[in-house]
């Protein structure tokens, strides 16, 4: 073969060309050995050589008869795991062992170089075609190291007159397996202007004909200036890179993002040329990963970030053909950057549509999907191992975040901190000497990206796209929250919890995640005291005890429960055990469960005029002008929080607008849609009123509303509010101001008094950090909805009845025919509470267990435990009637 079939082979694989970490071939290295950049690109060539013996090792050449010892396609090598493999590969490389050339076979594989030897090969194989035909082809673009939008074009309408698409293909190999190709590639000419921006959101359709002329001639000054060769020096480049990131936005990278999406889109509808952009990526990948993790690539050079929004442009990523390699290899690159880089990308695609964004997470969350179905995870082999599923749910956390930016936010209503701090436990120096110094002291955690961005999802009025799609119901269903949640706790590098990532999980799983949370604390509180008085010799208490009367509940538990709280707050944080006066019950969960729903009945009662009731919207809000004093709040705090941290559902009916209060958000003028259905409407309807409000309506900035006792009170929005008239100019002023008072300032003192209650018990928790607002909800109230049939689905069965018996399908008749109230008695006669548990009545585990032949006796149960002790009863009237009076008079506790 003479000089110029070499050359137009170009048998070397494309990292002799360009190193992965944007270097420059052998000759531009020699003579600047002791330059620093020059020993980067040393160790990338050393890098690049190891990979190779390590593919080898690992893949083998493809070729069936190959003789290198070292090379898995050898006969009689013995296979090696990926550890032993990577000792291996460098040790070869010390010893300068042979490297075998990948085989023509190797199309299609995992081979981080194979795209350009399959075409090597094809192009040496097929030297007998008309040569002159495609030399001049290939040397016109042979040197084309970067692409732009023209040049993408120029090639593809060469290519088609001469109907042979391989030099692009080529091309494509080339930079984009090139992390420095890809890098330079498809920048633009200046930073997005504010209707750039718009156009990313796809939701600028009508834009005049100014902005098309300006947007035409962005591009022809971007022709006129990108170059169409690599003859610039790399140094020139980059410098040329730092001016552009100098010059942009934190929310701007200096791709063109619409001329990528351009090209993307005239190119992926050839299945050839598709191929060489899943090829390139295999390739691309593991470089990429190398350079984040070990070289710091991205502090170097923030236009590394462009790369990772030129592939996320490709709109096929979700296909089955990336699912196995490439892009669980890229999840892993993209895992790797840092914060800072990742908070860039979320601010980037923030101004991306819904539909784009939703692209994205269904790209992920098909990779996850995939990963969990075609694998086996069990509690030896756990999900949490699986290094893409991991990757990938990184990467969605990005998108997860872009997705909070760029929804509705409300940054500026805030909740002020409590001036007093809560007070922590007297046992903490004790704590410290047993090795059991509490974490996070400070408060929860938070989510370091998060922090990075200055966001709370909590801020998030409406997101681009609802919570609900980022959660992974194939994962939650093989996640083991047990060993999950060890892995949260401890925080270690190697072992990765799903809880940090809270959004892909539903709310049951994270449920049962703070179910562990608080056992843990129970029991280390437990622990503590059973050292303490050992120690100190003080009578052992190791469960926060309630004595109550039942006719006296409010007076006997909140007064017990005011003095732990100023005592030892930390008492708070045991396991509770109530005991009503008089009775046997034995409380294993059922007696708390009864507890709660007495006290929620009694606290809320209007006569008592703590709140106050809403009959249209049946709900509850705090009486501005209650004579109750704030610890009567604070203690309503402290129930609320130990019915969450005891596992217990409350029959509690508050607006939206307290559980964004308790995540530190103030109520604004739409939180009245559900608090205050009424005002809200004459407020929307003077807002959009198109007529003089001051004329018409005569409002001023002084309003009345009536107390508990129906006397009118007045006050002020502004100061000398009755001479201040609302007019078409300050109407938004008013409202805002009107929707401050009813929500926020009418009722301070008291919700502050509750809300301080509550983060006695829950300020140790995840809480915060795993649930939004309407999930809390959820959590204290549980679910609404009562399907009775996912009920029987899950009903087990116990002393001789089975799904099969007589009395067992009766019963089932008689309960399905039951009216809303009797089912929700039944509910309370054999759980202890009228609601569904989180994720509905399929969550609840209820045993039916045989209680003996027919007999006159009613049915039995054990609230604890959920077990409905029912006689098999010799007719259906019969049991219908048994049943009915049991649920209806059922009140208090026995031994049986």
């Amino acid at each position: 073969m003479n000089s110029d079939e070499k050359e137009d082979c170009e048998c070397a694989p494309p990292q002799a060309e360009t190193s992965s970490a944007g270097g420059a071939d052998r000759e531009h290295e020699e003579p600047e050995i002791e330059n620093p950049e020059a020993s980067r690109m040393k160790r990338a060539a050393a890098k690049h050589l190891i990979e190779r013996y390590y593919h080898q090792l690992t893949e083998g050449c493809g070729n069936e008869s190959c003789s290198n010892s070292w090379c898995a396609s050898s006969v009689g090598f013995s296979r090696m795991d990926n550890n032993e493999a990577a000792v291996k590969a460098l040790e070869l490389y010390k010893v300068n062992a042979k490297l075998c050339d990948p085989h023509p076979s190797k199309k299609g594989t995992a081979s981080t170089y194979q795209e350009s030897s399959a075409h090597s090969n094809s192009a040496c194989s097929n030297k007998k075609m008309n040569h002159k035909d495609i030399h001049s082809v290939r040397d016109n673009f042979k040197d084309v190291n970067y692409l732009t939008e023209e040049k993408v074009y120029e090639i593809l309408d060469t290519c088609g007159e001469k109907e042979d698409y391989s030099p692009l293909i080529r091309v494509i190999g080339r930079v984009f397996s090139s992390a420095e190709g890809l890098v330079q590639s498809f920048r633009r000419s200046k930073p997005h202007t504010k209707e750039e921006l718009k156009s990313l959101q796809g939701k600028d359709e009508d834009k005049d004909e100014d902005e098309k002329e300006a947007a035409a001639s962005s591009t022809t000054a971007m022709e006129e200036d990108s170059p169409t060769s690599s003859s610039s020096s790399r140094l020139g480049e980059c410098s040329s890179g730092e001016n552009d990131v100098q010059k942009l936005a934190p929310d701007e990278v200096s791709v063109d993002i619409e001329a990528v999406r351009r090209v993307y889109e005239r190119l992926l509808s050839n299945d050839k040329i598709e191929a060489a952009f899943l090829n390139a990526l295999v390739y691309l990948s593991p470089n990429v990963e190398c350079d984040l993790t070990y070289h710091n690539v991205y502090s170097r050079d923030p236009n590394y970030l462009n790369l990772f929004v030129i592939v996320m442009e490709n709109s096929n990523l979700h296909s089955p053909e990336y699912l196995e390699i490439a892009l669980p290899q890229f999840c892993k690159a993209m895992s790797k950057l840092p914060l800072a880089a990742q908070a860039k990308l979320a601010r980037l695609w923030s101004h991306y549509s819904a539909e784009q964004i939703r692209r994205m997470v269904e790209t992920f969350q098909q990779l996850i999907t995939y990963k969990v179905i075609s694998n086996e995870f069990n509690s030896r082999n756990l999900v949490n191992d699986d290094d893409a599923v991991v990757a990938a749910t990184k990467c969605l956390k990005i998108v997860y975040y872009a997705n909070v930016l760029g929804g509705d936010l409300d940054m500026e209503h805030n909740e002020e901190e409590d001036e007093e701090p809560i007070p922590e436990s007297s046992d903490l120096t004790l704590q410290e000497l047993l090795g059991e110094e509490r974490r996070n002291k400070k408060g929860p955690r938070v989510d370091p990206l998060e922090t990075e961005l200055g966001i709370r999802t909590s801020d998030c009025r409406r997101p681009l796209i609802p919570f609900e799609e980022f959660v992974n119901e194939p994962l939650n269903e093989v996640l083991e929250m047990d060993k999950d949640y060890t892995f949260f706790k401890v925080e270690t590098e190697n072992k990765f919890s799903f809880m940090t990532c809270p959004f892909i999980l539903n709310a049951v799983t994270k449920n049962l995640g703070l179910y562990y949370d608080n056992r843990i604390r129970m029991y280390s509180e437990r622990r503590i005291t059973v050292l303490y008085s050992l120690v100190q010799g003080q009578q052992l208490n190791p469960y926060l005890r309630l004595k109550v009367r039942r006719d006296h509940i409010i007076d006997d538990a909140l007064v017990r429960l005011e003095m732990i709280a100023m005592e030892n707050p930390a008492d708070l944080k045991k396991q509770l055990y109530v005991e009503f006066e008089g009775e046997q019950g034995v409380d294993e969960g059922g007696v708390s469960k009864e507890f709660f729903q007495l006290v929620v009945e009694e606290i809320f009662n209007p006569d008592i005029g703590m709140f106050t009731y809403d009959e249209h919207t049946k709900l509850f809000w705090f009486n501005p002008s209650s004579f109750e004093n704030e610890g009567q709040y604070t203690l309503i705090g402290i129930v609320l929080g130990l019915a969450i941290y005891n596992n217990c559902i409350l029959d509690v009916h508050f607006p939206m607008v307290v559980y964004r209060k308790l995540m530190g958000k103030k109520g604004t003028f739409r939180d009245l849609a559900d608090a205050n259905p009424v005002l809200y409407q004459s407020l929307k309807e003077l807002l959009e009123y198109e007529g003089s409000v001051e004329e018409d309506m005569m409002i001023t900035f002084q309003i009345s509303h009536t107390d508990l006792f129906g006397n009118a009170l007045m006050y002020d929005l502004r100061e000398n509010g009755d001479k201040i008239p609302v007019t078409n100019e300050n109407r938004k002023e008013f409202v805002a101001q009107y929707s401050e008072y009813i929500l926020n300032k009418s009722v301070e003192k008291q919700f502050k008094a509750f809300r301080r209650g509550f983060h006695m018990v829950t300020n140790e928790s995840p809480l915060k950090y795993l649930f939004r607002a309407e999930e809390i909800e959820l959590l204290i109230c549980g679910s609404r909805n009562l399907d009775f049939l996912a009920l029987e689905e899950t009903t087990e069965y116990d002393g001789g009845y089975n799904r099969d018996s007589r009395i067992i399908k009766e019963f089932w008749e008689t309960l399905h025919s039951f009216g809303e109230e009797q089912k929700r008695l039944f509910l309370q006669f054999t759980t202890g509470t009228d609601r569904a548990p989180v994720g509905g009545l399929g969550k609840l585990k209820m045993i039916i267990a045989k209680n003996g032949p027919d007999t006159d006796r009613l049915p039995t149960s054990h609230t604890c435990f959920n077990v409905l002790l029912l006689p098999e009863y010799n007719s259906k009237e019969k049991l219908r009637e048994r049943l009915l009076k049991a649920i209806t008079y059922a009140k208090g506790f026995g031994m049986l």
